[in-house]
């Protein structure tokens, strides 16, 4: 609603949300805000004209669940993206010199039972705008957010105030009720606030668009197309795996592929940010070199530094943080927008119960228990990553991980969203009380792995299985189909000790080639003892 100018001569124009950032976070938001709260107004201050070029091109099920069940994308991601069938690891031998089709592989030889996307993140976020703007959003592109000064006065009929410019020099006294920050590696409103944590997770990344990759499902091979069942592979989220780094193959529609490296800081430089030591590193893989023979590079982006983390999620007094403009964890599963679909719902529920007159204090409990899980979320996914890179490069070692982290993520994270117990504060406090065991049981399995990547470069067999073997990702869960109703927490930590077990077992049989069989323990030992 526009008002008269104030005494400066400034217009005000007053609000109900205001969202600083109109990129992935701040569009799904927004669609979700009118889809929910439809009477509410909604404003994005954007500042780029044109959408770039952003990692995060893979979504995974718990984001595709959101965007599919909560914003009504389902027809729109499969007219305008790509289906995905799953993430798909590579391994190579110690010289980098293997043929695509010789090396070891870990993937799926069918579309896997939920279904995700690889999106263009530029035309993705661009659309959104376009969808938001016809759905009665204001959206100001070309706009600077700033000057924000929060309302922390506790009144019923708060205002948060930010003056808001545009290219021509205008500028608006913004005012609303819920300010949130989408604003993605800005931080407008986390710098202010001084919320950003530093994370010791050293992880840097450089990545590219390409036109012209080799399509990896034109090879003509027999044997290594049968393996799979003549599945797509190039539909896959592709990484190939080295120790200490990756690289990532995605294709995003219109004959361009996303290609990445993601690194620990001691493989990373400055010339691998420029073209042409992008280039360079990327042909000192044989089969990397060889999809990128006729390839043509169209642009280059890095960040020096990807993990980061936040001491506060959701306020108090109605200011929010989604996306990036929060944490970003690691990209090698591909969480980012697992995170966006947390947060969003988190912060649609707050506002909606703000505006059906929930007491004040049952909304601040909400808030903290929700700002306390999504902190939570944060720690156990940095958990997966850190300090675990050297162990990428061995298809024994990442098999083994990749059945623990998948596993746990369907029985764990995925069952709890899909059934919306994310929204049920009971079940939410009672995931809160069980974190420090799960935590310390995750802190026990990423030593086990770590010890487990180390005794086999002692034996000289870190590489031993990188050739001409495969696994499917998901065969040793049985029990999939349970995770789409509700089910007894009893039963979901019987899933775990199974799990548990069983990995540890085949930790064992990989150090000593089946000759030795652990001892069974109970879920309470695995957090309170070394594991191998």
């Amino acid at each position: 609603m526009e008002t008269p100018a104030d005494s400066n001569g400034v217009s005000v124009k007053r609000v109900d949300v205001a969202i600083i950032g109109g990129g992935l976070a701040g569009g799904l938001l927004a669609r979700q805000l009118r889809r929910t709260l439809p009477e509410l107004s909604v404003t994005i201050v954007e500042r780029a004209h044109e959408r770039s070029l952003k990692v995060g091109e893979s979504t995974v099920e718990i984001a595709s669940h959101y965007m599919s069940r909560r914003l009504g994308l389902s027809t729109y991601l499969y007219e305008n993206h790509l289906p995905k069938n799953g993430l798909r690891f590579f391994f190579d031998t110690p010289g980098r010199e293997s043929a695509l089709t010789k090396m070891s592989e870990l993937g799926s030889y069918g579309y896997p039972p939920l279904p995700a996307f690889q999106i263009d993140r530029a035309r993705f976020e661009a659309d959104l705008l376009a969808m938001n703007r016809e759905d009665g959003v204001d959206v100001q592109i070309g706009a600077r957010a700033h000057a924000i000064a929060l309302d922390e006065a506790g009144q019923p009929r708060r205002e948060h105030r930010l003056e808001v410019s545009s290219e021509s020099g205008e500028s608006t006294d913004l005012r609303c009720r819920w300010l949130i920050d989408a604003s993605g590696r800005a931080q407008v409103l986390s710098r202010q606030r001084r919320l950003k944590i530093p994370s010791d997770h050293g992880i840097a990344a450089v990545w590219g668009r390409f036109r012209g990759v080799a399509d990896m499902d034109d090879i003509d091979d027999k044997a290594w197309n049968a393996r799979v069942r003549y599945t797509h592979r190039v539909l896959s989220t592709n990484h190939f795996c080295y120790p200490g780094y990756w690289i990532w193959f995605i294709p995003i529609s219109r004959g361009v592929t996303s290609v990445g490296v993601v690194c620990e800081h001691p493989h990373f430089s400055a010339a691998l940010r420029r073209p042409e030591g992008f280039w360079a590193f990327l042909r000192g893989h044989r089969a990397v070199r060889e999809l990128l023979e006729s390839a043509e590079l169209i642009d280059v982006m890095s960040y020096n530094q990807l993990a980061y983390g936040s001491s506060q999620f959701f306020g108090a007094d109605g200011w929010h943080l989604t996306g990036e403009a929060a944490a970003f964890s690691d990209p090698f599963y591909s969480p980012g927008s697992d995170f966006i679909a947390l947060e969003n719902e988190y912060i649609t529920d707050l506002i909606g119960r703000e505006v059906r007159g929930e007491r004040r204090e049952a909304v601040e409990e909400r808030r903290a228990t929700y700002d306390e899980y999504m902190r939570y979320r944060l720690a156990s996914t940095m958990l997966i990553y850190r300090d675990l890179y050297p162990a990428l490069g061995s298809f024994e070692v990442t098999s083994l991980k990749w059945s623990f982290d998948i596993a746990s993520y369907y029985n764990m994270w995925g069952h709890f969203f899909i059934n919306d117990l994310h929204l049920d504060l009971k079940q939410i406090k009672g995931e809160l009380r069980r974190k420090g065991p799960i935590l310390q049981m995750q802190e026990r399995f990423a030593e086990m792995f770590a010890k487990l990547t180390a005794e086999l470069h002692q034996q000289g067999n870190y590489y031993r299985s990188n050739s001409g073997r495969f696994t499917y990702g998901i065969d040793h869960i049985d029990w999939l189909d349970e995770i789409f109703a509700p089910r007894p927490r009893r039963r979901i930590m019987e899933v775990n000790l199974g799990l548990f077990n069983w990995v540890r077992e085949q930790a064992y049989s990989i150090l000593h080639g089946g000759a030795a069989r652990p001892q069974t323990l109970d879920l309470v030992d695995f957090a309170g003892e070394a594991l191998i």
